[in-house]
Formats: C-alpha cells, sequence, structure tokens
C-alpha cells in the first residue's frame, strides 16, 4: 500500500516519525513535504499529497499540523478524500469503520508520540464495514 505523508514546520518531526514507522511496517511512502522545521502552510503541502490519493497515486495519508485541524480541513476540500483528525484510538477505528477514511491527521501539539502510534496502528489495522454505511459515504461527494 502507497501511503501520502505530509506536513507544515509545526507537524514536521512527526510525519518524520510516521514516515519511518510506516516503512517499518512495510508501507511504500510518498513524501510530500515539508522537508524541514522552516515556518510553512500546511496547504501547500497537504493540497498535493491530497491530490496524489484523489487521483489513485497513494491509497491512504498521515498529514501533520500542529493541531491536525488545518491540514486535515485542506485534506476534505479533495473529492474522495476523506481526512479524519483523530486525537484518540476510537476515533481513528469508528473513522475507517464507519466513514472509509483514508486520510489520518495528527496534531503533534496535541497527542504524544506514543498515543500517535496506536492512533496510526488502529487507522491501518480497521477495514471499512461497508453495508449501511456505504450510502452515507457515497453522499459525502455528492
Amino acid at each position: 500500500m502507497k501511503i501520502a505523508v505530509a506536513s507544515d514546520h509545526a507537524g514536521f518531526a512527526y510525519k518524520e516519525k510516521a514516515k519511518q514507522y510506516l516503512e517499518s511496517k512495510g508501507y511504500e511512502v510518498i513524501d510530500f513535504g515539508a522537508y524541514n522545521t522552516d515556518r510553512s502552510d500546511y496547504p501547500d503541502f497537504g493540497h498535493n499529497a491530497a491530490a496524489a490519493i484523489a487521483e489513485g497515486k497513494a491509497e491512504r495519508g498521515v498529514f501533520v499540523c500542529g493541531s491536525g485541524i488545518g491540514i486535515s480541513m485542506t485534506a476534505n476540500r479533495h473529492k474522495g478524500v476523506r481526512a479524519v483528525d483523530a486525537v484518540t484510538v476510537e476515533m481513528a477505528t469508528l473513522s475507517r469503520q464507519h466513514n472509509n477514511a483514508n486520510v489520518l491527521a495528527l496534531g503533534e501539539r496535541l497527542v504524544s508520540w506514543e498515543d500517535a502510534e496506536k492512533i496510526i496502528d488502529a487507522f491501518f489495522a480497521t477495514a471499512f464495514e461497508g453495508g449501511r454505511h456505504e450510502d452515507r459515504v457515497k453522499k459525502i461527494d455528492n
């Protein structure tokens, strides 16, 4: 599975950790930046990474900014991208089960790296339930 990763300066450290963590689990990671901690704007990187998912160049994403809010809002502007700003394992799990989320947004300032790893694990281990949720997910892009 190809995973797009993106961040701004405030999420750079976790993006780098997430990239290494995902690669250690056998995922192919495509890094859309930021590439350092110099001040940067999350939409510049979030739009490019979300476009890659919308175009089928990556199947899922892990996007990081200070809160996870801005970069998830950016990602959700793209048709076919369903980003969740998860701060708990339960949020990550439910977003996959019920909403078929394909982008996990993390807030580096809001969750510990230990919790972020657990959230990432839940996001990638959980399947979409389909069924009664399928029609709801289809309505998102309308």
